[in-house]
């Protein structure tokens, strides 16, 4: 399912947001300008999170929990990243305030990344993208709007179509498909798991239910019914 636009109407514009995708933007177009594969590799892992050096040297490493959530894997990664933040995120700003947001996404996007991390701490994999912050967002949308209309694109081929689905149930099976695939996942191992690449759906997860913990505490608006237009 692909997110296209909701119904609800921000009253303040979405600085935080539109700056946030255009530095992940910035960071990825950083990327495209290395041309040399071994240059590149060497800036991955030298920005991203690397559970086994984390936890080995974490006095050093923590700045990559950060960092880490600016970089992407490619076009696709990014795209899809920056289309769900773009969707969700200038709603999630306006409930909460610029300054809240912008700690609030920098602050999620480490917590998600510190949990796949501790989740796989033998892992010599780079975790990078900003999924997790990405998560938290959605997390809070699911607990400030629930009713809201999600304008969704649900590809089938030739028989594509665009339906509206109220925000509890997008992001509920969105939650429901990371926590059983961040399960599968774990059954694997984690040699199996380097062996065919992998995704950090525990950084989605746990980036989800920050945001809907943190969510009622950063509000700045006083609470009333949840997921009409505002």
């Amino acid at each position: 399912m692909i997110p296209l636009r909701d119904n609800i109407s921000a009253k303040k514009k979405p600085l935080i947001n539109v700056l946030l995708i255009i530095i992940n933007c910035y960071f990825f177009y950083l990327e495209l300008q290395i041309h040399n594969s071994a240059a590149l590799n060497k800036f991955i892992y030298h920005w991203s999170v690397i559970p086994v050096r984390l936890w080995s040297d974490i006095t050093h490493q923590w700045t990559t929990l950060l960092t880490a959530a600016f970089l992407h894997g490619g076009w696709i990664h990014l795209i899809g990243n920056m289309l769900f933040l773009y969707v969700f995120g200038h709603s999630v700003e306006d409930r909460m305030g610029h300054v809240r947001y912008l700690f609030f996404y920098l602050f999620i996007g480490m917590f998600a990344n510190s949990t796949q991390a501790y989740i796989s701490p033998g892992s010599k994999l780079p975790l990078l993208g900003a999924s997790g912050a990405i998560a938290g967002v959605l997390g809070s949308y699911f607990f400030y709007y629930p009713y809201a209309r999600i304008l969704t694109l649900i590809p089938f081929g030739i028989f594509s179509r665009m339906v509206e689905i109220p925000a509890f149930i997008f992001l509920g099976f969105w939650f429901l498909m990371q926590t059983i695939q961040g399960t599968w996942a774990l059954s694997l191992g984690v040699k199996t798991m380097q062996n065919m690449g992998g995704v950090a759906w525990w950084a989605h997860a746990s980036g989800f239910v920050g945001g809907l913990i943190l969510g009622p505490a950063l509000s700045m608006k006083k609470p009333g019914l949840r997921g009409t237009k505002t």
